[in-house]
C-alpha cells in the first residue's frame, strides 16, 4: 500500500500544475450556447497579462492580447444561422466549447410574470403543457448569465414560462436556433434593474427628480411613515396572536430621487453577467412594483433603463419588447382562440365616464412604446390578474410582436392606435394607425367606449361609427367637442374597437400631453 501511495504521489508531482492565469471564459460563454446571427459576436475572457489568445469558430480565427489586467476580447464577423459547431479559445491552454449554434438570442427580464417557471403554470395552461412536452434541439436556455443548457423536459420545466413560450413560437416560425437568457426576480421594481450609472446620468430622471424635490415636504413624509409604522406594529401583534408570520416592516421615506433599496443591485446580479453577449433584443415583463425610486415614474425610469441597457450592451438600439400593464382588463375578439381564451367578458357601458385617475396607470405603460425601437405586447385581451395564468398566450402575443415588429413578417402587431383627430362642427373624426385589415367592433350591437368633452372638460359617452379607417363621434350633450377619450380606465371591458386581425384598440386621450 505504501508503494502505491508513493507512486501516486510521484506521478502527481510530475504533472504540471495548472496556472492561475490559464485562459478562462465567463460562464455565459459555454457549450450548448446560441450565438447571434448577422452581427459581430464578442468573445471575451481572461488570461495571463500579455498572452496571445486565438478564438476559432467555423472558418474564422481572431487573435487578441490580454491587457495588464489579463482581460482580452475579440469580435467574430457576422455569422449565418446553423450549427452545431465547436468554438476553441487557445493560448497557453485551450478551451473548447461544443455544440454551439448560431441563430436568434433574446433576453427576458422583469419580475414574477417573467420569473415564473413552466412547471408552475403548465398545470393550468394546456397549451403551455403541450409546448413543454415537445422536442427542441434548436432551443437553448441560460439563467442570469450562467452556462447554457439544451432545452429538455428537465430544463424547460424550471425556465421562465413566458420566455419559453415566446422562444418556442419564434423558433417554429423562424426555423433557426433560438437562445433564451433570463434574469428575473419576483416582486421587484424597475429601479433595481438598471445600473446606478444609467439612472444617475439620465436627463429625464434628473428632470422629474428636480420637480419632485421642489414639492417634497420631509415633515409630511415622516408623518405618513409614522402612521405606517404604527399600523405595522399593530399588525405584528395581531400576527403573533394568530400564529402567522409578521408583515414586513415599512421602509423609512427616501428623499426624491432615492430608494429604500439599492438602485441597480438586480442589474448587477442578473444582467451585467450577460454583457456583452450578442443578442437580438429584450422581452420585459414588469410594472406591478413600480420604480421604488421616490418621484420617478415608470415611464421615465423605463426610458433610462432602455437607454442604459443599450449603451452598456454596446449593440446600438436593439429591439425592446415589453408586456402591457395592467394585465387583462379588456374583452377579447375571440375567446375560442387559445391565445385569448382567458380574455374578460364584454360588459355594458357604465352610466358615467370613468374619472381620469382610473386610466392613468394604463396610460403610463402604453406610453413606453413611444421610445425608439420599443414595442408593446398588448395584454388587455389575454387574461387578468397579478399573475395571469395564460402564459402560452402571453408568449404567443410577444412572439407575434417580434415577428412583425423586429423580423418584418407581414403580421399585425397592434390593434388600432390613435393617430389624429379632426373637429368638424358637432362631430369628431378620429383616425388610426395599425388598422390592419380594417376597423371593426365585436360584441354588442354597436361600437362603444368613446367619450367626448367640450370646453368644460366634462366627458360624456359618444355615439361612434366606423367610416373606413376612421371613427366618427357625436354626442348631443357636447355640441362643440374639444377632447376625445377611448377605453380610458383601469378595466375597460366595455370598449370594443378592434382591427379585423383580432387585436384590440389601445386606450388614449387627447386632453393631455401625458406628461
Amino acid at each position: 500500500m505504501t508503494r502505491v501511495l508513493l507512486a501516486t504521489a510521484l506521478v502527481a508531482t510530475a504533472l504540471p500544475a495548472r496556472s492561475a492565469a490559464d485562459i478562462k471564459l465567463p460562464p455565459v460563454l459555454s457549450s450548448h450556447m446560441v450565438l447571434q446571427r448577422d452581427t459581430t459576436v464578442p468573445v471575451w475572457g481572461t488570461a495571463a497579462p500579455g498572452e496571445a489568445v486565438t478564438v476559432k469558430f467555423r472558418d474564422q480565427a481572431k487573435t487578441a492580447t490580454a491587457d495588464k489586467d489579463g482581460k482580452w476580447s475579440v469580435k467574430l464577423d457576422a455569422l449565418k444561422a446553423g450549427g452545431p459547431d465547436a468554438l476553441t479559445v487557445s493560448g497557453k491552454n485551450t478551451v473548447t466549447l461544443d455544440d454551439v449554434l448560431v441563430g436568434e438570442v433574446w433576453v427576458g427580464s422583469g419580475q414574477s410574470n417573467m420569473a415564473g417557471p413552466v412547471q408552475g403554470y403548465a398545470k393550468g395552461d394546456p397549451v403551455l403543457a403541450k409546448l413543454a412536452a415537445g422536442s427542441y434541439p434548436k432551443l437553448r436556455l441560460s439563467k442570469s448569465g450562467g452556462a447554457w443548457t439544451e432545452a429538455t423536459e428537465r430544463t424547460i420545466g424550471t425556465h421562465s414560462a413566458l420566455l419559453f413560450a415566446f422562444g418556442a413560437n419564434l423558433q417554429k416560425e423562424l426555423d433557426v436556433p433560438v437562445g433564451l437568457m433570463v434574469g428575473a426576480v419576483g416582486g421587484t421594481p424597475s429601479g433595481y434593474w438598471l445600473s446606478e450609472e444609467a439612472y444617475r446620468s439620465d436627463a429625464g430622471c434628473k428632470e422629474v427628480v428636480k420637480k419632485a424635490a421642489a414639492a417634497y415636504d420631509p415633515a409630511q413624509a415622516k408623518a405618513v411613515y409614522d402612521k405606517q409604522l404604527l399600523a405595522w406594529e399593530k399588525n405584528v401583534e395581531q400576527a403573533k396572536k394568530d400564529g402567522k408570520n409578521p408583515p414586513q416592516k415599512p421602509l423609512p421615506p427616501a428623499p426624491p430621487g432615492e430608494s429604500g433599496g439599492k438602485i441597480g443591485n438586480l442589474y448587477q446580479a442578473h444582467i451585467r453577467p450577460m454583457q456583452p453577449f450578442a443578442i437580438r433584443g429584450v422581452l420585459w415583463d414588469q410594472g406591478e412594483s413600480g420604480t421604488a425610486i421616490n418621484g420617478v415614474d415608470q415611464y421615465t425610469l423605463m426610458g433610462a433603463l432602455i437607454r442604459g441597457w443599450r449603451k452598456e450592451w454596446g449593440q446600438g438600439d436593439f429591439p425592446f419588447i415589453y408586456v402591457q400593464k395592467v394585465s387583462g382588463g379588456g374583452c377579447a375578439w375571440d375567446k375560442s382562440d387559445p391565445v385569448t381564451s382567458e380574455g374578460e367578458a364584454f360588459t355594458p357601458l357604465p352610466k358615467a365616464v370613468p374619472p381620469t385617475a382610473d386610466g392613468l396607470y394604463r396610460e403610463t405603460h402604453v406610453r413606453i412604446m413611444t421610445y425608439p425601437n420599443t414595442f408593446m405586447a398588448t395584454s388587455s385581451d389575454l387574461g387578468p390578474g397579478v399573475h395571469p395564468t395564460n402564459k402560452s398566450g402571453y408568449g404567443a402575443r410577444a412572439a407575434r410582436v417580434a415577428l412583425g415588429g423586429v423580423y418584418g413578417k407581414k403580421v399585425a402587431i397592434y390593434g388600432p392606435v390613435y393617430k389624429a383627430h379632426k373637429l368638424d362642427g358637432d362631430k369628431v373624426r378620429v383616425t388610426f394607425d395599425h388598422v390592419g385589415q380594417g376597423l371593426a367592433f365585436r360584441h354588442g350591437d354597436k361600437l362603444q367606449g368613446f367619450a367626448v368633452a367640450g370646453a368644460d372638460g366634462v366627458f360624456h359617452w359618444a355615439d361612434a361609427a366606423i367610416d373606413g379607417d376612421a371613427v366618427v363621434l357625436s354626442c348631443p350633450a357636447v355640441p362643440k367637442p374639444a377632447a376625445v377619450r377611448y377605453g380610458f380606465a383601469a378595466k375597460p371591458t366595455w370598449a370594443n374597437l378592434f382591427n379585423k386581425d383580432g387585436l384590440p384598440a389601445l386606450p388614449f386621450r387627447t386632453d393631455a400631453d401625458g406628461k
